[in-house]
């Protein structure tokens, strides 16, 4: 904690309708900064190890509210069931299978492949180099930051263990408890 509010402490210097997002590997914590102050803090599930989540400073460099992975997915049948769980576009696809990107709505990349989008957080670094966050969180950071909103990556995942309780992709409740629970200073 002591590392994102030391961060958090540097951004202070945001100007008036400015925008950042600082996220703590080592908190598993994203932030959203408006205006210089905190308007959103999110659970995170980071890269898991050998899978790291690049740190660093970074600018967001594409949206997309419903995106597919190029790079991972899953193998199911005509019923309905998955028969390869850890896919990739080149796997093997036995007939009457096929191929299905995994989803990750709401995605903001900030690096080539890299970016934070809604998923599933097991409580641990998990991701295979993507910020997962809850989907409410993930609709609400996707709606404040723009194409060029600084990202900052600090901290290591690496001695973090379990940290936090499974949070499931679907959520009872809406983005609306949010806005009404969290308002930042100013903003109606």
């Amino acid at each position: 904690m002591a590392i994102a509010l030391s961060t958090i402490a540097l951004c202070t210097t945001l100007t008036a309708q400015q925008t950042a997002v600082i996220i703590s590997l080592t908190e598993q914590t994203a932030y959203l900064l408006e205006n210089g102050r905190v308007a959103f803090v999110s659970p995170i599930a980071s890269g898991k190890e050998g899978r790291d989540t690049p740190t660093g400073s970074f600018k967001v460099i594409s949206k997309d509210l419903n995106h597919a992975s190029r790079s991972y997915g899953l193998v199911g049948d005509s019923h309905g069931r998955i028969v390869n769980s850890n896919a990739t576009p080149s796997s093997h696809v036995p007939p009457g299978c096929h191929y299905i990107p995994a989803p990750m709505p709401y995605f903001m990349e900030f690096r080539n492949c890299v970016g934070m989008h809604a998923g599933y957080l097991p409580g641990y670094p998990a991701s295979h180099g993507c910020v997962r966050m809850p989907r409410d969180m993930a609709a609400e950071f996707f709606s404040r930051v723009r194409i060029g909103t600084p990202v900052k990556v600090i901290g290591s995942a690496r001695n973090v263990t379990r940290i936090r309780r499974a949070i499931p992709v679907v959520q009872p409740g809406s983005a609306r408890f949010a806005r009404e629970n969290f308002k930042s200073p100013g903003r109606d």
